[in-house]
């Protein structure tokens, strides 16, 4: 089963970078079908999603994506919800179910790729930003997700952006609220687990491949399909057992 996620692992982070995501909901699903402890999954998986978000972060703006006007709305007040959500700790069934749901979201973003490029933007209001910034801040901290599979699709949603400068705004607001929700938990205390090291090459291996190509020749929606079976399977275990 360990070897099993140093292989899978490596996949998820290539897919998840590919559309600007650090893939903590990913890592979360594959610990969570291995039997990993859930004393470990939530700081590693803020871990990872810090070496793959800010991978995928830096290469979307070397091509251009990032748009400030876009990321700062949200930033405000996510990161302390993020703060507070990563102080705050959970019963471990509680935790289990409440990722389970979030997963669910990961399936939908992982599925629904709407096809916005030609569409003309819409100037997102500050109020909106905000406000969705500190409840997708806070969930983030809590569970140990960096949030950008909620905040890609509600850019998206919204039209406030095109997928790509959707997918670099959400790669560095998932590295901040993982690093502020990391800060929280370490308050609190916390477990990484023994081959996080490990884990960490092999998900900035693939988040390395998954960002160069995802920001310029790849279209991984046909690999995607097999990344949402990992991640159904982990929402209805979670959810169900």
């Amino acid at each position: 089963m360990e070897l099993a996620l140093y292989i899978l692992l490596p996949f998820v982070a290539f897919l998840y970078a590919s559309v600007g995501h650090g893939g903590a909901s990913g890592y979360l699903a594959l610990m969570a079908i291995m039997g990993v402890s859930a004393i470990y999954m939530k700081p590693t998986a803020l871990i990872l999603n810090l070496c793959v978000a800010g991978v995928a972060f830096l290469q979307f703006r070397r091509m251009g994506y990032f748009k400030w006007r876009l990321f700062y709305p949200f930033i405000i007040t996510s990161i302390p919800a993020a703060l507070i959500g990563g102080y705050l700790s959970l019963d471990g069934e509680i935790y289990k179910r409440i990722l389970g749901v979030l997963l669910i979201f990961a399936v939908i973003r992982m599925l629904w790729r709407p096809n916005v490029e030609k569409q003309e933007n819409i100037k997102i209001p500050i109020f909106y930003g905000l406000v969705s910034g500190a409840l997708i801040g806070f969930f983030s901290g809590l569970i140990g997700i960096g949030g950008g599979i909620i905040l890609s699709p509600l850019i998206l949603v919204f039209g406030w952006a095109s997928v790509k400068e959707a997918a670099a705004v959400s790669a560095l607001f998932i590295w901040v609220n993982s690093f502020a929700g990391l800060i929280g938990l370490s308050i609190a205390g916390f477990e990484l687990e023994p081959n996080y090291i490990l884990l960490i090459v092999s998900a900035v291996a693939g988040g390395l491949g998954g960002a160069y190509f995802g920001g310029s020749v790849l279209n991984a929606k046909k690999l995607s399909y097999l990344l949402v079976g990992v991640l159904t399977l982990a929402s209805i275990k979670l959810i169900m057992f």
